[in-house]
């Protein structure tokens, strides 16, 4: 069944924001890639600030490659549009946009998404996303490039039985999500590649390392709970977070006979573990069963963490599972809070990497690899796209309107870039103007028409 459009707003009822529209979150970018250091001997043609905002239209507009960006860079609408909205005064071709990216430092581009959740600190956006008292970010990685031909100095490799080869990067992103909201807030993310002289392949471990101390740095006084699969479940990497003062919730996998597990069912015997059951209306029952000061495992006995075993019974006979280990102790009164806080992990497989790589910004496509880290750069500008679309879609007024307006976010970017490349735009309120209430109609008017 189709889905039902909510009606426009009264034409005249809306107004932009001063912060967090199009405009001013571009404005902010634009000033921060201005401090993006310039690794070109000669500059050419082509500022880096005019280039890396060229690079963030492609993924902004969802071109599905560079090709079809370069193919309308010099269309008279595309390119009055892109000075007009984007102010970009002269965009390079497909080539020179890759060759001139390719030696951008990625890590030159966080200043960009730290200027964004700063805005929105201020703003009080971030109040919206707080959840028992902090802010809950999701870690995970994914795949963004795989190849048996292309690769770069920075690709890690994959050795095959056949004696195959394949080449691909991986990035490790951070999303700050709510159980409640369907919007996420993406970090800078961390780029999964061959570190500069080293031998061996990177790895999300390795990733996390990097990430979450800069992280800390960046925003020394956001309180978060990490949130984590299994993967993150041993010892270094929790001494790491409690080191960096972050609380957690990771998904925990005990086997039958480790010491974790055997130290909470031995608690149900002298109280230390409890047991809690709640039987909804519609049936579903909902039990937990948590302990605080667990030893991890064998190896790290001294590290006590809190243990949450979780499980749905459903009146059908459908069950489901979750454990989890964490650093809040734990009561009967918050223990539902941190079952729900731990399950929104989930967020950033379908809210994030689902979205890029099904809903218009064609994450894991080839944009283009380069011989040094223009696949990073990519993905990076990929994913500050998608942290300003998020912005206005839990922001913008006028933004969510247009969402309203078309069936999926799919078709609203058909529909935008459509306008983009057909009309003269002067502004982004007329834009979102025509998204939301429509244009005038135009006949066809050729510059040139046979008379006879």
């Amino acid at each position: 069944m189709p889905k039902k459009l909510a009606p426009p707003p009264a034409i005249g009822s809306l107004k932009l924001r001063k912060t967090l529209s199009a405009p001013a979150l571009l404005r902010s970018v634009r000033a921060n890639f201005k401090q993006v250091s310039e690794h070109r001997k000669r500059a050419g043609d082509f500022t880096l600030v005019d280039t890396l905002m060229s690079g963030l239209a492609v993924f902004a507009l969802k071109d599905a490659s560079l090709l079809a960006f370069d193919d309308l860079r010099n269309n008279e609408h595309r390119r009055h549009n892109l000075q007009t909205l984007y102010g970009i005064k002269q965009a390079p071709c497909d080539t020179q946009l890759r060759s001139i990216l390719d030696g951008v430092n990625p890590h030159d581009l966080r200043p960009a998404y730290r200027a964004v959740h700063q805005e929105l600190q201020i703003q009080g956006v971030l109040d919206d996303y707080r959840f028992m008292g902090k802010y809950l970010v999701s870690l995970d990685g994914t795949g963004e490039f795989s190849s048996n031909t292309v690769h770069c100095s920075d690709c890690c490799t994959k050795q095959h039985q056949d004696g195959t080869v394949s080449y691909y990067h991986q990035m490790l992103a951070a999303v700050m999500v709510h159980p409640d909201k369907k919007t996420v807030l993406p970090f800078y993310p961390e780029a999964i590649t061959r570190q500069d002289g080293a031998n061996k392949n990177d790895c999300e471990h390795n990733a996390s390392k990097r990430l979450i101390p800069a992280l800390r740095k960046d925003f020394p006084r956001l309180e978060m709970i990490v949130l984590q699969d299994a993967l993150a479940c041993n010892g270094p990497h929790i001494k790491l977070l409690k080191e960096q003062e972050y609380s957690f919730i990771i998904t925990a996998k005990p086997k039958a006979n480790s010491l974790l597990l055997k130290t909470v069912l031995d608690g149900l015997q002298d109280g230390s573990t409890q047991e809690l059951e709640i039987t909804a209306e519609d049936g579903v029952v909902y039990g937990f069963r948590f302990a605080n000061d667990v030893p991890l495992n064998q190896e790290h006995q001294d590290l006590k963490v809190n243990y949450i075993d979780y499980w749905e019974q459903h009146p059908k006979g459908k069950t489901y599972q979750y454990a989890c280990v964490t650093d809040i102790t734990l009561t009967a009164e918050n223990v539902v809070d941190v079952v729900r806080a731990g399950r929104s992990r989930w967020k950033i497989e379908n809210e994030t990497f689902n979205t890029l790589k099904n809903q218009g910004y064609n994450l894991e496509h080839n944009y283009g690899h380069g011989q040094k880290h223009l696949s990073s750069v990519f993905a990076s500008l990929m994913m500050l796209a998608f942290l300003l679309d998020q912005v206005q879609e839990n922001c913008c007024r006028y933004f969510q309107a247009a969402r309203a307006r078309h069936s999926s976010r799919t078709a609203l970017w058909n529909k935008m870039r459509s306008l983009f490349d057909h009309f003269l735009i002067n502004d982004w309120e007329s834009f979102y103007s025509a998204l939301i209430w429509g244009r005038k109609s135009s006949a066809l008017a050729p510059l040139w028409q046979n008379s006879a």
